[in-house]
């Protein structure tokens, strides 16, 4: 039985594929149409995810979307009674519930599928659910709590369940127009970060900042009993008529959240062509502080209700990895499994895997315990690719040839990290979700303590207090970091053990910790046995890895690879056994 989950008309359009509850492909639409966060209707991942399961469309048997434009319809009423939110908004919500409940259409004639064989076929599958169910039906746990926190999604915000077998329970949520997702966009589009899905970046300057205005943050949210908050909405306007939204096959862009009373509390907001003084990292640090609170009373609510001590966590939060790596320490939790598309993009997983096992009452017989889901180029097709650039690569004054054998590969590349090389490594499937996990990957030496400046300003141009991860080796994580669990998904920030910390300084966060990867022979023995190849000639376990892309989204093609490579001062390149160096 195919069952294909799809998240359309939001950000991170996806799509997925599963085979008798088995997954199979899993995509985003951002690769094909090389825009990030791409908002639309994920043609192109839908027919990838076919191609790649070799069906046709009819031979699908259920189409789950992470929707449902009638869940709290009442709450909604309600809400527009009492409020009165802005006429743009209301037009806003409007127009995109009318595209989503237009899916049959287009999704019959992206198909070539008559509508009324669509309809027949299709889940609407609300969009908190879709998240908890994408944390927990791929987790290795048979039981456990399960959390759902980000922006908004079906007027929900936070979500909570338990999860037993292939059931899951949901056990209440927290409304529109309450929300830490809010709460930390807010702060970011203040800080001069307008882009959409730039919190990442404010996680990343926060270590640099001392925490002082954390008391004035406190003011914008309210804790209340079981795990429920409330902002307050003083500060914000995307509650009338605020934050308006783009998602029409385009990047989403979301209009500013914050009112001016936030402006008076802090300050001035800083221009995004400002620079980033001392008072920008200390409200970023101050931020990430309010959140960590705020999301470790929520889950320690969680688990009070639940009694569990594993819980599965997904949702926008839940790539905040910083916090992430302290749910052990701060919660009773003593064990947590979040799948690499936690944000919007895994609703279509979770879509699926709704239908799959809570609609269809299967059992579960899968986990993921990689991310390698997306599609691959084989040697052919890497061999056409080269032929077709031979003349171009030539004028650029590059070097290529073909490595005899893995062993021969491993060795080369080594040796040029070794050497303080900047590495693109392109091997296998394309990852799923926002990280690029040693499949579609840019590498460096570790120990180089001007590597992170040198790619920052060379190869992907962008902000000096952006880190870089470490992938290290599974069995030598224990050696390099404390309090570390294994960490396919590179999700979770842990202190990087002291004596090391000028080993790999280049992986090094300014507050000693490091965004963990461990690398597993089993899920991925080609990047294991490069770590492991210049481990023997260095003695140290670890890659810096960050992900094929300068300002565009992850490489998807062999020829976005070889055009990113040429446009940056990248130093090599290995395409499958190709390796290209430019003299």
């Amino acid at each position: 039985m195919i069952v294909v989950g799809i998240n359309a008309y939001h950000g991170d359009a996806s799509a997925v594929l599963l085979r008798d509850g088995q997954l199979v492909a899993a995509v985003e639409e951002e690769r094909f149409r090389r825009i990030k966060h791409w908002a639309g209707f994920p043609r192109e991942s839908i027919r990838t995810c076919l191609a790649m399961a070799g069906v046709s469309p009819q031979r699908v048997d259920h189409f789950a979307i992470s929707r449902n434009p009638r869940a709290h319809l009442g709450r909604k009423i309600l809400f527009a009674l009492r409020r009165r939110p802005g006429t743009q908004l209301l037009r806003d919500r409007v127009h995109n519930a009318s595209r989503v409940q237009d899916l049959p259409t287009t999704l019959s004639e992206a198909l070539g599928l008559s509508r009324a064989d669509v309809v027949g076929k299709m889940h609407w599958v609300e969009h908190h659910p879709a998240h908890l169910a994408s944390a927990f039906f791929v987790s290795p746990f048979d039981e456990a709590a399960v959390c759902a926190i980000d922006g908004f999604g079906d007027f929900v915000s936070t979500s909570w369940a338990v999860g037993r077998r292939h059931t899951l329970e949901v056990l209440d949520y927290v409304y529109f127009p309450h929300s830490l997702g809010l709460l930390y966009l807010a702060i970011t589009q203040y800080l001069g970060f307008l882009k959409y899905g730039d919190e990442y970046k404010v996680m990343g300057l926060a270590p640099y900042g001392t925490p002082t205005y954390v008391e004035a943050l406190r003011k914008l949210l309210r804790e209340g009993p079981g795990g429920h908050f409330a902002l307050d909405l003083s500060y914000f306007t995307h509650w009338t008529g605020g934050g308006r939204m783009s998602w029409n096959d385009e990047e989403p862009m979301i209009s500013p959240v914050f009112s001016k009373k936030l402006e008076e509390l802090l300050g001035p907001a800083r221009h995004p062509e400002e620079p980033v003084l001392g008072r920008h990292e200390a409200i970023a640090a101050s931020l990430q502080v309010v959140f960590e609170d705020a999301v470790s009373q929520i889950l320690s609510a969680v688990y009070d209700r639940t009694r569990l001590a594993t819980l599965c966590l997904a949702g926008g939060c839940a790539m905040n990895s910083v916090m992430n790596g302290k749910i052990r320490a701060r919660t009773p939790f003593t064990q947590v499994y979040i799948q690499p598309g936690a944000g919007d993009n895994g609703t279509a997983l979770g879509a699926a895997l709704w239908v799959w096992h809570q609609l269809l009452k299967h059992p579960r017989s899968f986990v993921m315990d990689h991310a390698y889901w997306g599609p691959e180029a084989d040697d052919d097709s890497l061999t056409q690719v080269m032929t077709e650039h031979a003349e171009l690569l030539q004028q650029r004054g590059c070097s290529v040839r073909k490595a005899e054998n893995d062993e021969t590969l491993f060795r080369w590349t080594a040796e040029r990290l070794a050497a303080g090389n900047v590495v693109g490594w392109f091997q296998g499937r394309m990852e799923w979700g926002a990280r690029a996990l040693g499949n579609r990957s840019i590498l460096a030496d570790p120990r180089r303590s001007d590597m992170r400046e040198i790619i920052n300003t060379k190869i992907k141009f962008r902000e000096r207090f952006r880190p870089f991860a470490p992938s290290i080796l599974e069995e030598a994580a224990a050696d390099y970091f404390v309090g570390a669990v294994p960490d396919p998904f590179m999700i979770q920030v842990y202190p990087i053990c002291t004596e090391k910390q000028s080993v790999i300084p280049a992986v090094t966060h300014v507050d000693g910790s490091g965004r963990l990867q461990t690398v597993s022979r089993r899920t991925n023995p080609l990047y294991w046995r490069l770590i492991s190849t210049f481990a023997e000639l260095t003695g140290v376990p670890v890659l810096l890895n960050t992900s094929f892309n300068e300002n565009e989204p992850i490489v998807h093609r062999p020829s976005e690879a070889l055009d990113c490579f040429l446009r940056t001062k990248m130093d090599a390149l290995v395409l499958g056994r190709y390796v290209l160096t430019k003299r």
